[in-house]
């Protein structure tokens, strides 16, 4: 094996923390110091002039509130620079239209999270068939669940290496989740056959061959009764509080309990997610999906008071089922699986896909009957069958006749936002 097939790949990995009573009120009093020191940077970077706003201005600043600020010393020093490198880099993503203009973040909307930019202080061993242990400062060694072979100990090096991780809360308590740098085989060209997927609501994942990946419900008969009990629950105590009452223990308690149902079914939606896309990213050498932008999809049909909307309400439930699918988080799976196994993804086109026919060609909006039939109108063809297979049908055609977007495994071109002004106008 020679130097030239050996390639450099980051990925991260996310494990379970099992924290004592103790080190939760560490981690917590952590992150929010974390999104204290956010917002005080903010107030600073809006004050100061143009010319005074320097990284070694605002490291100076950042030394000066944890002096004087007593509860932001329980935030490492390295995390506060994190906190800095992080809203330098959310500035540099808004003037290259990549994102928004970074703003407060408050606590009750805001993902409570702490940064360890150092993967030497993390001190990693494995010291059990699913157990590791890792060194968080201003908490120290925790235990985390072991379900991923990570380079440590004698099997890491300058190539192979834990380079930082991140400390993440969410309803089922702290996680962290590990920056990993590998060196690798570079994989090679995937000899698969081509593939086009249609997504949609009712059948998720069609394939151009007949093929098609289906799910149920995220949740059972139960956990939905369960689900539903608990949220009229939280609407009527909510609605016994008085205008300016904290919201009470009780209702607090529910409202955990509902995020914790959410929770599951969204991590049952996402270990089906990745076994559909690597049983896909396995077979296909080229995977061929549409160009959609989802986010003008799920817009509200409310409309104006001048000219209101028309079926706002089943407009609104299409909204939400399309938001669950996360067709966009299937996308980006696809996208690295692929690379990963020597495949490419390419998107194309999304006009006139699921109205055109696959065997003659002929596009009218009749075509489709209904969601699942599609029959052409065509005289000379009167073509039928699976409306989802006809589009995936048509997504490949499209990339075999040229028309591709991305040709590659990987990102879009970036267009700028029209709100945010490019940089020479600044």
């Amino acid at each position: 094996m020679t130097q030239g097939t050996l390639v450099k790949r980051q990925f991260g990995h996310r494990a379970r923390l099992a924290l004592s009573p103790a080190g939760v009120r560490a981690a917590d009093d952590q992150a929010h110091s974390a999104r204290t020191m956010w917002n005080l940077l903010h107030a600073w970077w809006q004050m100061m002039p143009k010319e005074k706003r320097t990284l070694a201005n605002a490291d100076a600043a950042i030394r000066q509130a944890r002096q004087d600020i007593d509860f932001l010393a329980a935030l490492p020093a390295q995390a506060a620079q994190a906190v800095l490198k992080t809203y330098v880099q959310a500035w540099k993503n808004c003037w290259e239209g990549r994102a928004d203009a970074p703003n407060f973040k408050g606590r009750l909307r805001t993902v409570m999270s702490v940064d360890i930019p150092q993967g030497r202080d993390l001190n990693m061993t494995r010291v059990h068939r699913r157990w590791g242990m890792v060194n968080i400062p201003k908490v120290g060694r925790v235990r985390f669940r072991w379900t991923k072979d990570l380079p440590v100990g004698k099997h890491a090096n300058a190539e192979n290496r834990v380079t930082g991780a991140r400390l993440i809360k969410d309803v089922l308590g702290w996680h962290i989740a590990f920056r990993v740098q590998t060196l690798q085989v570079k994989p090679k060209l995937h000899q698969g056959p081509d593939v086009g997927i249609d997504v949609g609501v009712t059948v998720p994942v069609a394939l151009s061959d007949g093929k098609t990946f289906e799910h149920g419900e995220w949740l059972t008969g139960e956990e939905k009764a369960r689900l539903l009990h608990l949220e009229r629950r939280a609407a009527q105590r909510n609605q016994q509080r008085r205008p300016g009452e904290r919201t009470s223990r009780r209702l607090h308690h529910t409202y955990d309990q509902i995020a914790g149902l959410r929770a599951k079914a969204k991590r049952r939606a996402l270990d089906w997610q990745h076994k559909t896309t690597t049983a896909v990213a396995r077979t296909y050498g080229t995977v061929v999906v549409e160009a959609l932008t989802i986010t003008n999809m799920v817009k509200s049909a409310k409309g104006t008071v001048e000219a209101p909307g028309k079926n706002v309400a089943q407009k609104s439930g299409l909204n939400r089922s399309i938001s669950q699918e996360a067709w966009g988080r299937t996308v980006t799976m696809l996208a690295y699986k692929t690379a990963r196994l020597g495949g490419t993804l390419v998107k194309v086109p999304a006009p006139n896909t699921s109205r055109r026919c696959s065997a003659c060609g002929f596009t009218t909006p009749g075509n489709r009957e209904s969601q699942a039939v599609f029959v052409c109108k065509n005289p000379d063809c009167g073509w039928s069958g699976n409306a989802d297979h006809n589009a995936a049908r048509n997504i490949l055609h499209l990339y075999r006749t040229g028309l591709a977007l991305v040709p590659a495994a990987g990102r879009a071109v970036v267009r700028r936002a029209k709100r945010v002004k490019p940089a020479t106008a600044r």
